[in-house]
């Protein structure tokens, strides 16, 4: 089988899959899994033959005509090189894991047919984003996955809260998707084509017209689709699916797409200065305040959904540096420990036994109770932390190397000033990371909230993929020496000035949190001023009715305005209420976008009700009055009808005369 043929069949096994499994679902439930698992990994094994084929040697470049269209063909095509087989791998385990996982977290689920067929959907949708080499099919892929993160976010129709969320998700992306799509015109416009070769070649010979406006085009559709400042705020919300599609959605595909199709086209980007800077300033804004979000909220999920935000934002601010190859090296190494991330908050809350027992301030004695989520997830909030020898530390480090030799102006055609707005945004960030991380650790698995009844043991292929997840989280940062050769040939070893003051900074962070949980901790042992004291042998039911009576939450056996065991609270201090809402950017949007919307939609319906209408009604109502006026004079009676002829015939007569006596006059 050719290279060309195998990455062909990756997308298309996943595809066949969710078409079969939308079909047969209902009618053959005994073949619903079967039809979710074996083809995902049938193409996570056709994704890892297709890197060892490519093994980071000259690029694969294939295309046949797709359909005459002008002219500016579209083609069938597959661009493969070091940067598309590491990213579908990644896609193609992720998913195989997501997979897995899900047959035992949605084991009782009745809508879990259509729900693995959505995710086969969705993972061949991305590996048709990484492997294609023309725009326009690569927009299909984007697309698809656009939808399949509707249907899958809203999996919970019946709570508002789902509904909410995806109806979000959808139209945010889409905001960012309509210029993104007025970019890809404009580009192919400048370079006459959409094959992603010719217009890298172009671009290098000078033939690009307009680069500040197609890079700023393309960047408002990454913004959207990789949750990037100002169009971020639909991905902590997205938290409402179940949560293996959050690991999905934020790990391997969706918020990936965005940042691969800008490594993909660095070049457009690079020639434009002011394209640069404007994507700096977008990664340092997206990194600082989803850290300072993260630190505040209690919803688990909602922890690692800013998290990601952020992550993402470090690599696009490597692209911002233009070293694409420290992006996707982070975006891999990303995917490993954030997909076990949020697979271990998975176990966390099925212990709990519902989807709703999300907030840590509630958790308690989980250490001992899922052993397995412990120790994988904690080494993952190592590797998130940055701290070596972890995946997370060779990935971050190499993106502040980057960010540092652009600073010093060593970077050919890369402005100092992205360099600098890099590399301060994220060392700044690395000290919030490690904050947010310690605090989710302590408060996850050290708290002392309400004590919920064990559930049993876990799923065995739920832990089993944990396990799986751990390997590359703890060994990926090994392969930094052998990536070069994969990407663009430049060293992704760390350097030893970001080294020290990464790594410091992150220690810092840590310390800093752990000690402010050991003097909140103290402090909630204490009744707090205004708290509601809980008869300490009541129930966990009766502390949390009583905590809902008083509007307040509860704290082993106290019921207080405020957690006091939250180091969060104590670290932001009053920045705290304004960083828990993701300093209402929400509510901005809906002054500024959703209520003028709103009343403009109002409005209309008023003049289409009152005024439109008004017309269209008085149109009927004139014939029906006429109408009513000619049958009074239908009585039926002939007599009546021969006296009216007769009237008629004389006021007939007596106008012809005067007529005629007018005239002879």
């Amino acid at each position: 089988m050719t290279l060309t043929t195998t990455a062909v069949l990756a997308p298309l096994l996943p595809f066949l899959g969710a078409v079969a499994g939308l079909l047969l679902g209902r009618r053959m439930p005994g073949f619903v899994r079967p039809l979710a698992v074996l083809p995902t990994l049938a193409a996570a094994a056709l994704t890892v033959t297709v890197a060892v084929g490519q093994a980071g040697g000259p690029a694969t470049d294939v295309a046949t005509r797709l359909t005459p269209t002008g002219s500016i063909p579209i083609d069938l095509a597959l661009h493969i090189d070091g940067f598309a087989a590491l990213i579908a791998v990644l896609v193609g385990v992720v998913a195989s894991c997501v997979q897995i996982y899900s047959t035992g977290y949605l084991r009782d689920d009745p809508r879990y047919p259509s729900y693995a067929a959505l995710v086969s959907l969705f993972t061949a949708a991305m590996l048709l984003v990484v492997y294609t080499g023309d725009l326009m099919v690569l927009l299909v892929g984007w697309e698809v996955m656009g939808i399949c993160s509707y249907f899958l976010v809203g999996h919970y129709w019946e709570t508002e809260t789902a509904r909410a969320a995806s109806l979000k998700a959808f139209l945010v992306t889409k905001l960012g998707d309509v210029p993104f799509l007025f970019g890809i015109f404009a580009l192919a416009a400048d370079t006459g084509t959409f094959r992603i070769t010719g217009i890298l070649g172009s671009v290098a010979n000078g033939g690009l017209d307009h680069p500040t406006l197609i890079a700023l085009l393309l960047l408002a559709g990454v913004a959207g689709k990789s949750a990037q400042f100002p169009l971020h705020t639909w991905l902590p919300d997205a938290m409402a699916g179940p949560t293996p599609v959050s690991a999905l959605i934020h790990a391997a595909t969706m918020v990936a797409a965005g940042i691969y199709v800008v490594a993909r086209l660095l070049p457009v980007f690079a020639a434009s200065a002011a394209a640069l800077v404007v994507m700096a300033v977008m990664a340092a804004i997206t990194m600082v305040g989803s850290g300072l979000a993260a630190l505040a909220q209690d919803d688990i999920k909602r922890v690692l959904a800013y998290s990601t935000v952020g992550q993402l934002g470090y690599m696009l601010g490597a692209l911002a540096v233009g070293d694409r190859g420290a992006a996707v090296f982070h975006l891999i190494s990303h995917g490993a420990f954030k997909a076990l991330l949020f697979l271990g908050a998975g176990v966390i809350i099925h212990a709990a036994g519902t989807n709703s027992l999300a907030a840590m301030s509630r958790m308690s004695s989980l250490a001992r109770r899922i052993p397995d989520a412990y120790w994988t997830v904690t080494v993952a909030l190592l590797a998130l932390a940055a701290i070596p020898p972890f995946a997370g530390f060779f990935s971050k480090e190499a993106v502040l190397g980057a960010a540092e030799h652009a600073a010093a102006g060593a970077a050919h055609g890369i402005p100092g000033a992205a360099g600098w707005t890099v590399l301060i945004s994220g060392l700044l960030t690395a000290l919030l990371t490690a904050a947010y991380a310690a605090r989710l650790w302590l408060l996850a698995f050290k708290g002392k909230g309400v004590e919920v009844p064990d559930h049993g043991p876990q799923p065995v292929v739920m832990n089993a993929v944990l396990w799986v997840l751990f390997l590359p989280t703890v060994a990926l940062g090994l392969a930094a020496p052998l990536l070069p050769e994969w990407f663009d040939g430049r060293s992704l070893a760390p350097t030893l000035t970001t080294s020290v003051l990464g790594t410091g900074i992150a220690l810092v962070g840590g310390l800093v949190t752990y000690a402010t949980w050991r003097h909140t901790t103290a402090l909630a042992a204490r009744t707090p001023i205004g708290s509601v004291v809980v008869d300490p042998d009541a129930s966990p039911a009766v502390a949390e009715e009583t905590a809902m009576a008083t509007h307040a939450p509860v704290y082993g056996d106290v019921a207080g305005a405020a957690d006091p065991a939250d180091p969060g609270r104590l670290l932001l201090g009053p920045l705290h209420r304004h960083a828990a809402v993701g300093f209402h950017v929400d509510a901005l949007y809906s002054a500024l976008f959703v209520r003028p919307v709103r009343a403009a939609a109002t409005l209309v319906r008023f003049l289409d009700r009152e005024v439109v209408d008004t017309y269209v009604r008085g149109a009927g109502t004139a014939p029906r009055w006429l109408g009513a006026a000619v049958r009074r004079a239908q009585t039926g009676n002939v007599q009546t009808y021969l006296g009216a002829l007769l009237a008629g015939s004389l006021v007939l007569a007596i106008a012809a005369v005067l007529v005629a006596t007018g005239t002879g006059a």
